[in-house]
């Protein structure tokens, strides 16, 4: 289990790294206009949902090799079914809400990035957990 809980720490530094640090700080430096943000935070985000989907799979991988905890396998379980949400209902409409402003158009705000960040407080909370009993 000790490799299940050290791909969940990974994944938790990743979260916070990008989610809370990188995701917010980019509008506040010069020059960085909101449509270069959004093509800034498109990729990155694509590319961390990527590497999240094969973290998770790792986790898997090493939760029934070392027949993972209780605990643990219901933290991968709920960490999992948040990402799925976030890939298959939240990501959607960011990223046409996104294309209509990369397009040049107007788009009003929307809720699903308050989710998407909620969602975010609840997948590291779960990675948390997820060390908690994988390492403890």
């Amino acid at each position: 289990m000790v490799v299940a809980g050290a791909i969940g720490l990974v994944w938790l530094g990743m979260v916070l790294g990008i989610s809370f640090l990188e995701a917010p700080l980019k509008f506040r430096a010069p020059g960085v206009t909101v449509p270069l943000g959004l093509g800034i935070g498109r990729l990155v985000f694509a590319a961390l949902n990527k590497v999240e989907v094969v973290l998770a799979l790792g986790i898997w991988v090493a939760l029934v090799v070392s027949a993972g905890s209780a605990g643990a396998l219901v933290a991968a379980g709920a960490v999992s079914v948040v990402l799925l949400v976030q890939l298959a209902a939240v990501r959607p409409v960011l990223n046409r809400r996104s294309d209509r402003v990369l397009a040049g158009g107007e788009a009003p705000r929307s809720h699903a990035h308050l989710w998407y960040v909620g969602l975010e407080v609840v997948k590291v909370a779960g990675l948390v957990v997820l060390g908690a009993f994988a390492l403890g």
